[in-house]
């Protein structure tokens, strides 16, 4: 139990550290690129959504 709080803890700890040094030197996308991105998420989702159901009814 006690290993799984300290893993549980260094993850915390990390992304603490790492989301904000993420969001400094990240990229920033535009208008258009982030409009071609969700052009492509919905269907994604619906695929992976259908690929789940048939792997539920496989299994």
């Amino acid at each position: 139990m006690s290993t799984l709080l300290s893993l549980l803890a260094v993850l915390f700890i990390a992304l603490i550290i790492i989301i904000p040094v993420i969001e400094r030197y990240a990229p920033k996308a535009n208008a258009e690129q982030q409009a071609k991105l969700s052009r492509w998420i919905l269907p994604l989702v619906g695929i992976s959504l259908v690929f789940a159901l048939f792997k539920t009814f496989l299994s």
